[in-house]
């Protein structure tokens, strides 16, 4: 009865695989789409998957490499939680708002997978991405991806090589010795004469549609080996600095290229100044500037980059500290008046340049690298490429500055 089974799964498998392979050399393009699993009751970091590292909401870093791959139909995040959602769409993805029943704890991936493919009937391939590896790249996946389109597999996953030694494990208290695992004590290879041994790395898996109806893995399957400084994964506090700093050296930036930054709109109200105004016993009004700030403004300027500061309304003490601003840095003042973009965009043109920060959410929005401050409104930090650790006034233009000359580095040893 058991091998009867068997041979009846057998058939039912070659029976797909034969259909998808008569998809592939018929030329027919399937519908392809990336789905990030992103729910809300993290129980190791609270609300994980938008928490930010490195200026950018965990889950933006996966996002922006599937959306700037340009290798999906369409680009799903999978949630129960509304602040996951609006972030999701900030970052350009579509939303599956997942049902209580695949949101519990005892829920499994291959739950709402499975949920996802059956309201979504024209998906024919499913790229899962997990939101918790920063240091995917667009490259990644248009090379695994084609190993289901070009080569004719129907399950696809990420590995990353390893030189561990492993062990058994032996209970507490017990009284068995340890075995090796995966050496011979005797003749330990040296790391140059071992190619180790290829592990899940948990970045992405493909699976085409027939492959899910009966499991996550199956099929003809391959796997997809990525090298170790992409392999991040972040499942409790502690990886977080570490991730921080990996993601910031091997990280996925954007399709434009950093060393463009040549121009950077700075708001003197929001985020030079703290939002307080000093009212003095003979009633002077006084605004306050971090010396950080000024310096930030400074270091760009050493590395080329145009400074300009923008100063909206009719506020006499913020024009005054904008005038007082451009003495001391040597940086142009603006006036801008009601159509914040319409200026924007004019300035813009009149260098031939992109917009890179502005002082208004729909500029935000359009521009190739922006950021705000900390305490900025939340519409402005949905639409912001850049979320300062920093509060507008405490080091937050100091912060991007750092953050524009560290991608010119990195650019310049990339390029």
């Amino acid at each position: 009865m058991a091998a009867a089974n068997k041979r009846t799964l057998s058939g039912i498998e070659d029976v797909r695989d034969r259909k998808a392979k008569v998809i592939k050399d018929s030329g027919e393009k399937r519908h392809i789409a990336a789905l990030i699993l992103a729910r809300g009751g993290s129980k190791g970091i609270p609300l994980k998957n938008i928490k930010m590292l490195a200026g950018v909401p965990l889950i933006g870093w996966v996002l922006r490499a599937a959306v700037d791959s340009k290798q999906f139909d369409s680009v799903w995040v999978s949630t129960d939680h509304d602040d996951i959602e609006k972030v999701a769409k900030a970052w350009g993805a579509q939303v599956h708002r997942r049902s209580p029943e695949v949101s519990k704890d005892s829920s499994s991936s291959l739950d709402t997978i499975q949920e996802f493919a059956r309201l979504n009937p024209e998906v024919e391939v499913i790229c899962h991405i997990q939101a918790t590896s920063p240091c995917l790249h667009p490259f990644h996946l248009k090379e695994a991806l084609e190993m289901i389109t070009k080569q004719g597999f129907t399950s696809v996953f990420s590995v990353v090589r390893r030189h561990h030694f492993r062990w058994q494990e032996v209970k507490k208290g017990g009284s068995l010795a340890t075995q090796p695992l995966n050496l011979d004590p005797c003749n330990r290879p040296r790391r140059q004469d071992w190619d180790g041994e290829l592990c899940e790395n948990g970045s992405f898996y493909i699976y085409t549609r027939a492959t899910i109806e009966r499991g996550l893995q199956g099929g003809k399957w391959a796997y997809y080996e990525m090298l170790p400084e992409y392999s991040v994964d972040i499942d409790v506090d502690i990886d977080w600095p570490v991730a921080e700093q990996r993601v910031l050296r091997f990280g996925y930036f954007g399709l434009d290229k950093p060393e463009v930054v040549r121009l950077l709109l700075c708001n003197v109200s929001g985020c030079l100044t703290d939002g307080r105004v000093l009212i003095s016993v003979s009633g002077e009004e006084m605004v306050s500037v971090n010396t950080r700030d000024t310096m930030g403004i400074r270091m760009l300027q050493r590395e080329g980059v145009e400074v300009i500061l923008i100063s909206s309304g009719e506020d006499p003490v913020t024009k005054a500290l904008a005038d007082n601003l451009s003495q001391r840095t040597g940086c142009e003042v603006r006036q801008l008046g009601k159509d914040i973009q319409g200026e924007v965009t004019a300035m813009m043109d009149d260098r031939d340049l992109d917009c890179n920060d502005a002082p208004d959410v729909d500029c935000l929005i359009l521009a190739g690298l922006s950021a705000v401050p900390r305490d900025a409104p939340v519409v402005a930090i949905n639409a912001a490429k850049y979320s300062c650790h920093s509060a507008a006034g405490l080091g937050a233009v100091r912060e991007f500055s750092e953050h524009i000359l560290l991608l010119k580095k990195k650019a310049k040893n990339t390029f």
